[in-house]
Order: structure tokens, then C-alpha cells, then sequence
């Protein structure tokens, strides 16, 4: 497989910024409300399905051509619920006082709208290798807004930070509300693409000025040559002569 450096750059910024599952897509909106009243709980929602994303992606990938296109859909649960499951056992076994409070949404990860949306628009349609990268960065972007919002919620309802009190912070008892929740999750969207579209611009504003001064040095020499003096006239030596 020859290895395309910028397909890799694209596909691994992508999740982050301009394919964010959260701010940009507004996908999973669910588990976003529900499992960001603490940064904890916020952090393990987006490792699990960043862990299902990345291997549902690769087997998806690895099966694209054997799997047929009129029962498509089915496979890929059949194949995201393996992992799932796998998830469930792991945190069932060693973190079970986190599963008992994250059960039900753990397992609602199978139909997880942003795991289908890559498996369908990526997964199915590229090599096994940037199907990975994909759910990586597709699961990074998701965790980071997750306890991104769980960050600002747990400090505004309990005056915390990932279960430490901060002294003096008069805590919200309204913060934690699913309604609280939908306003501090659009504050920050609103802010995300904010901060997304100034950059954009002022690259651009960049890229146009570099373009405009290699326009202009190219043009510099071309100037030059068209202001030099002209070369005689093959016939004015004699009529000076005459």
C-alpha cells in the first residue's frame, strides 16, 4: 500500500477540527448530554467509543468488498456490537461502580449515529490503514468535546474539577440539569466555530498575501525587461556615415 502523507494529515486532523462529531456534525447528541455532568464519566464515554471506532472501522474496512450492499447496515452493527460488547465486559469486570452509572449508554454505543456515519461515508469506502486513522481522530474529536463540556459542567454544578472541590466556588444546583447541559453544549459550539472560522480566515488571508507577493516578484524581472533601452536600428550605423 503506498502511503499518501496527505490523505494520513487530512484524515487525522479531520475528527478534530473540520469533521468534529460534536460541534461541527452535531452527532451523538444523546450520550453528549447525558455523560457530561462529570469530567470523569465525560472522559470514559469518549474512550469507549473512540475503541469501538477504531476497530469497527478496520473490520468494516477489511470486509467492504465481501459484505453486501443491501444488508450492509445490519453487518456493521452485528460488527459494531462485538466490540461493544467487549467494552461492556472490560469495565464490567474492572471499573464496575463507573459501568453500573454508564450501562445503559455504554450499550446504546451500537447504534451510536457518529460509529454508523463513519462506517457508511469511510469505513466502506477506504483501505483498512486511514479507516483507523479515521476512527482515531473521529474519537479524539469526540472525547475532547465531551470533556470539554463535562469540564464546564461539573464546575458550574458542584464547584469541582474531575472530583477535586475548588474552595470559594459557590456551586449551581441547576448545572447539572440535561436543560443546562444543552445550553453550556450550544455555547460552546457556538464558540468552536467561531474560533474554527477565524482561523480559516486568516490563513487565507495569508495564503492570498504570499500568492499576491510571488505574483509580484514574478512580474518584477518581466517590468525590467520591457523599461530597457532598445537596440539600434540595423540600418542607422550608414545614416550617420551618409
Amino acid at each position: 500500500m503506498k502511503f499518501d502523507k496527505k490523505k494520513f494529515g487530512d484524515t487525522l486532523i479531520g475528527g478534530l477540527i473540520k469533521n468534529n462529531p460534536t460541534f461541527v456534525l452535531v452527532l451523538g447528541t444523546c450520550p453528549t448530554i447525558a455523560m457530561t455532568t462529570t469530567l470523569f464519566q465525560a472522559f470514559a464515554m469518549g474512550m469507549a467509543t473512540t475503541f469501538v471506532l477504531i476497530f469497527s472501522n478496520l473490520f468494516i474496512s477489511l470486509l467492504r468488498k465481501a459484505i453486501p450492499d443491501k444488508v450492509r447496515i445490519p453487518c456493521y452493527i452485528v460488527i459494531i456490537s462485538t466490540f461493544v460488547i467487549i467494552v461492556q465486559m472490560v469495565m464490567q469486570k474492572f471499573m464496575p461502580d463507573l459501568y453500573s452509572t454508564m450501562r445503559a449508554f455504554i450499550a446504546l454505543i451500537v447504534v451510536n449515529c457518529i460509529i454508523l456515519a463513519r462506517a457508511e461515508s469511510y469505513a466502506s469506502c477506504n483501505k483498512p490503514f486511514y479507516s483507523m486513522v479515521d476512527g482515531l481522530s473521529v474519537g479524539i474529536g469526540f472525547t475532547a468535546a465531551l470533556c470539554l463540556i463535562g469540564i464546564v459542567r461539573e464546575f458550574l454544578s458542584s464547584g469541582s474539577f474531575a472530583g477535586f472541590a475548588i474552595p470559594g466556588f459557590p456551586a449551581m444546583s441547576g448545572a447539572g440539569a440535561s436543560a443546562f447541559g444543552f445550553i453550556v453544549f450550544g455555547c460552546l459550539m457556538a464558540l468552536f466555530n467561531f474560533l474554527v472560522e477565524k482561523v480559516k480566515k486568516r490563513s487565507a488571508g495569508k495564503r492570498a498575501e504570499k500568492e499576491r507577493k510571488a505574483d509580484s516578484a514574478e512580474a518584477a524581472p518581466e517590468e525590467g525587461k520591457e523599461n530597457a533601452a532598445p537596440a539600434a536600428l540595423p540600418g542607422n550605423g550608414k545614416e550617420a556615415k551618409s
